[in-house]
């Protein structure tokens, strides 16, 4: 008769809870990895490393992350309807909730971004999907500043984009992006499809109004798009990447608007949004070239993809099947990806390992 030691049986029991739960262990976890080459990752957290707080209202999740990177610094923050702000500690190991307005905490904020005034003062910005309404806050969540849509009148610098307002068209902002005192804002959600901008008039108070610059527009053809979804500015340029989603593609803007050129995804990918660190670009995909599997996390690199990583198939991270957004961190010379599903919502750290 076979013996079963207690190493063998406990075994068998992680091998029964994941069977009957439907979720690997996350010893298990840990040993699984996706991507390839340098870029190859584990699970190094998943949702429980969040605040209950956050933890409760997961599955809603519809946003993105921003990074503050400046030195000595390393925060990363984002937000959940029904929970507010969270902030990832530097090392990432610990979180915790910030302070938020009850105007924001109650809608959903599609996206973050931090950014920095003249003085170096930082600023969190949040497109308000739900709420048609743009909002500024400082680190500690205080409520700085809110755009509200623009009115019949406003000259927003073209045609059609002034008539859309004039018949009462929605302000949906999808994400904003900050450069040389505009903002500039992506409408994906809406059927106008421009990027829209916004003077920064003040930071102390803080004052923005409308601005008379718009570009792109719903279409197929250079500098359009199909749901001009996520916009970054590329760390030490002042050039917008717009993911275009349904047409697999990053556009890129000078920062008056035109267009400069496309960065082609794999066919069928849906681009939700971009993220710079050093040589690397990382984008979180809404779908991938095959829709029965989960959607990728690609990694590039001069332009082209390097690494692929399937957050479903591979990490067993089962409520990977849409990524709406992921950001990555250098941490004494090991990269992680902090990656956010949606549909349902989840959360999930990566690491790098290496072969």
């Amino acid at each position: 008769m076979k013996r079963i030691t207690i190493g063998s049986l406990f075994a068998v029991l992680l091998a029964a809870a994941w069977i009957v739960g439907g979720e690997r262990p996350s010893r298990a976890q840990g040993a699984m990895t996706s991507g390839q080459g340098k870029m190859k990752f584990r699970v190094l957290f998943t949702s429980s490393h969040l605040p209950q707080e956050a933890q409760n209202v997961l599955k809603g999740a519809h946003g993105g992350f921003a990074i503050d990177l400046r030195p000595g610094k390393g925060e990363t923050y984002f937000s959940l309807k029904g929970a507010g702000i969270i902030q990832i500690s530097p090392d990432l190991k610990r979180t915790k909730m910030v302070d938020t307005a009850a105007d924001m905490k109650g809608t959903n904020l599609h996206n973050t971004n931090i950014w920095y005034g003249a003085d170096g003062t930082p600023f969190l910005v949040f497109p308000g999907n739900e709420s048609n309404r743009v909002f500024t806050t400082d680190l500690s969540g205080k409520l700085l500043h809110t755009l509200t849509p623009p009115d019949a009148g406003s000259d927003l610098g073209h045609p059609t984009v002034n008539e859309y307002f004039k018949n009462n068209g929605k302000f949906i902002p999808t994400d904003v992006e900050q450069l040389d005192g505009l903002y500039y804002m992506t409408t994906g959600y809406s059927p106008l499809d421009f990027v829209l901008t916004a003077k920064i008039q003040s930071t102390k108070p803080f004052k923005a109004t409308w601005h008379d610059l718009a570009f792109g527009g719903r279409g197929k053809g250079p500098g359009q798009f199909g749901t001009g979804h996520g916009i970054t500015v590329p760390p030490g340029t002042k050039r917008l990447d717009i993911a275009d989603r349904p047409n697999s593609e990053v556009d890129r803007f000078t920062k008056h608007g035109q267009y400069l050129s496309t960065v082609k995804l794999p066919e069928g990918s849906f681009p939700c949004d971009t993220y710079f660190l050093g040589k690397y670009m990382v984008i979180g995909a809404l779908h991938g070239p095959d829709r029965t599997k989960g959607a990728p996390i690609y990694i590039l690199e001069n332009d082209q993809v390097i690494s692929t990583i399937m957050a479903k198939e591979e990490l067993g991270l089962k409520n990977f099947q849409h990524i709406h957004n992921a950001v990555m961190r250098e941490i004494n010379g090991k990269y992680y990806v902090i990656a956010q599903a949606w549909n349902p919502g989840d959360f999930a750290i990566l690491e790098q390992v290496s072969d």
